[in-house]
């Protein structure tokens, strides 16, 4: 099976809202044009999404990483945030789990303080805490940023 990375275009729009939904992520803010997408190309499946989110405080976040479950561990969403990181230089953020935060920091991304964080993530922050209110231990949100130029 041959699958290709590439930027989305308008018509992968439905995939990639069906995908982030399917797993289970924010599917807040979820416009194609931010988006690269992996598609296996026998079927033009996307199997495999990421994007770079605007917010109005100017911060930038590397979000909707997301792969369907028949293929992970194929390498897709590392090659999805390696180009993403790449196309976007700039300071990035991004929140995750905590059990997910390795991952993300052989990227160049670290846990951040509290006091560290743009106001997007402060109100996302408060919003996590009354979530994590009846969440198991280890499911904490983090939020971690990639300083520009690293």
């Amino acid at each position: 099976m041959s699958i290709t990375v590439r930027a989305a275009t308008a018509g992968d729009q439905a995939a990639i809202t069906a995908l982030i939904r399917s797993v289970r992520i924010n599917p807040l803010d979820v416009k194609w044009p931010n988006f690269l997408v992996a598609v296996e190309e026998a079927t033009g499946a996307v199997v495999a999404t990421g994007q770079i989110k605007r917010h109005q405080d100017g911060s930038e976040e590397l979000a909707s990483i997301g792969t369907l479950p028949a293929y992970r561990r194929q390498g897709l969403a590392h090659e999805i945030i390696r180009r993403l990181v790449a196309q976007h230089p700039q300071r990035l953020y991004l929140t995750c789990l905590g059990r997910m935060g390795g991952l993300y920091e052989t990227f160049g991304f670290r846990r951040l303080e509290p006091r560290e964080y743009p106001p997007y993530f402060r109100r996302l922050a408060r919003l996590a805490r009354i979530a994590e209110l009846g969440a198991a231990a280890g499911e904490r949100l983090w939020v971690m940023a990639r300083e520009g130029g690293v």
